[in-house]
């Protein structure tokens, strides 16, 4: 039986990946317990904005760029309804808060939905995190203390109050 070289390679291909799947080591589902740890923030942060967090998490920051969240999360609410309450809670981080959300031009850097929508309002995390900015490595002590000044997301279910069932909550009727 004559077997064309396509076939072959593919054969080889399929093979060689089952064979890296099979040595590759079991997905932990849970991190070992003692790498669990509670974050408790320092209490009565203000919210400081995109630009803040952009300057140490750039990366983060221009994945975050490209998402609804940052591109459509405000700009999708019809002009006359960019200063209701209903919307904003939604569409602009930290609304009625006294650090959040007031409206576009004199809070730019909260209108949608930033990191600190998810994460809580960073100013302590930034003034922790400054004070290693220029060290390349920190030490478990230093790690703990600034990954311990903000949540790595909230933990009342931040995504809920927008979000129900995988899709957007349903809006109150308006007219465009």
């Amino acid at each position: 039986m004559l077997v064309s070289r396509p076939t072959v390679w593919f054969a080889l291909g399929a093979g060689l990946i089952a064979m890296v799947a099979m040595l590759a080591p079991p997905a932990r589902s849970q991190p070992p317990a003692e790498a669990v740890t509670e974050v408790h923030p320092p209490a009565d942060q203000t919210y400081t904005g995109t630009k803040q967090c952009a300057a140490c998490h750039l990366k983060a920051y221009m994945a975050w760029k490209k998402t609804k969240h940052a591109k459509e999360a405000f700009e999708s609410v019809p002009a006359k309804y960019r200063t209701t309450a209903d919307c904003l809670t939604c569409h602009s981080t930290g609304y009625g808060a006294a650090t959040g959300f007031k409206d576009a031009a004199s809070t730019p850097n909260l209108a949608g939905t930033t990191c600190e929508a998810c994460h809580g309002p960073g100013s302590k995390h930034g003034a922790i995190a400054k004070k290693y900015e220029n060290k390349k490595v920190l030490s478990p002590d230093e790690d703990k203390e600034v990954r311990g000044s903000i949540y790595k997301i909230q933990p009342q279910n931040v995504c809920v109050r927008c979000h129900i069932d995988q899709q957007h909550k349903a809006h109150p009727p308006y007219d465009k």
